[in-house]
């Protein structure tokens, strides 16, 4: 029997870092997941209301190869191109099994940056022939080498179109200890992740520890956040004597049964990196949409927050993760969130009618 040709094989010493990408966005219970020669990104949707990216680049992983599987040449006397034979690979498979397949031997959170190089194992090939339920060696079934300290490590395939992810974990041994695959199914076209940015009116990028502590102090019977930016230009404005209201250059206001919050944010480098504002804005969005990306939001060092022209708001969250070989990588988180009308207008679109835009 002649050997699979698999069309991604992904190994790391330490899979706490991937668990983590992939608990950002575990809020659905099936996902797409997108494999590219940079890396894998997996893409959730809820009802068209809220969308979330995990962007897991190749360098994460202690090895990583694509091999895109080559299209049937066509009629057509003329060669594809490199865009006809590489593109992405996309396929569906249940969020939820691959998450608690990862999790069966550990459910902590990732290691600091310092413990992650201290610890590098690599996936071998063995030595000994294989038992009846193997497949080629070096293909599906691989070992990983003894290693000083204790992690859990993990070797993810997929060899194509009607075949499972595989995935097998290693628990501070010279063998795998459990494996694990996970059904696949066929998807049509890829999810669209993308963001307008040319239609952006306001851009913030801020540490996520101030966000996270923002949307703490919101009461829970909260259902309404509304997000305010102003131009620089005129929060400096009312600064000045004798003016009579202030126009802080970002606001985050909650409304709930028991009253509201309001939290300003100055026009501070120490507070906000950047700020980017072309025009006053005011868009509101429910808490419960904006609560999807509080694990993402709680792993992250930095957030980016951008609010187009038509309210849609994205959320980008950095989240690092150290290498073996030393260094680190930055992966990302990214949500996109409709504002109230949006969300309305999805929802009376069933009975013929629609809210106005704010």
């Amino acid at each position: 029997m002649s050997a699979r040709c698999e069309v991604l094989v992904a190994s790391m010493h330490d899979l706490r870092h991937f668990g983590t990408l992939l608990r950002g966005v575990n809020f659905v219970d099936f996902a797409t997941m997108m494999i590219t020669n940079g890396g894998l990104t997996v893409y959730v949707e809820e009802s068209s209301l809220v969308a979330a990216a995990a962007y897991v680049p190749a360098e994460i992983f202690d090895e990583f190869t694509y091999s895109p599987p080559i299209k049937s040449p066509s009629a057509s006397p003329t060669p594809p191109g490199p865009s006809q034979t590489e593109e992405a690979t996309v396929l569906e498979f249940p969020l939820h099994t691959l998450i608690d397949s990862l999790s069966i031997f550990s459910t902590g959170s990732a290691p600091s940056i310092s413990e992650g190089r201290a610890q590098n194992r690599r996936w071998v090939r063995d030595r000994e022939h294989g038992g009846d339920d193997d497949v080629p060696r070096g293909r599906i079934d691989a070992y990983f080498g003894a290693t000083a300290g204790k992690t859990v490590g993990m070797r993810l395939s997929y060899a194509g179109k009607g075949h499972p992810l595989s995935l097998l974990i290693a628990e501070g041994s010279a063998e795998p200890d459990a494996k694990f695959e996970v059904t696949t199914y066929t998807v049509d076209a890829q999810p669209d992740v993308s963001f307008d940015i040319e239609e952006t009116l306001l851009q913030l990028i801020l540490k996520s520890s101030w966000l996270r502590d923002a949307l703490s102090e919101i009461d829970p019977s909260c259902e309404k956040i509304t997000l305010m930016g102003s131009p620089p230009e005129q929060s400096e404005l009312a600064r000045r004597p004798r003016a009579t209201a202030a126009a802080p250059v970002f606001r985050i206001q909650a409304q709930g049964v028991f009253g509201s919050t309001e939290m300003d944010y100055p026009n501070d480098r120490e507070v906000l990196e950047t700020v980017h504002c072309t025009k006053p804005v005011s868009f509101s969005y429910r808490v419960a949409h904006i609560a999807r990306a509080q694990r993402a939001l709680q792993n992250s060092s930095k957030t980016s927050l951008r609010i187009g022209t038509d309210g849609t708001m994205n959320m980008q969250f950095l989240v690092s993760s150290p290498l073996a070989r030393g260094g680190t990588s930055e992966a990302f988180i990214s949500f996109r969130v409709n504002h109230i009308y949006q969300y309305l207008n999805t929802i009376d679109s069933f009975y013929g009618f629609s809210v106005p835009p704010s």
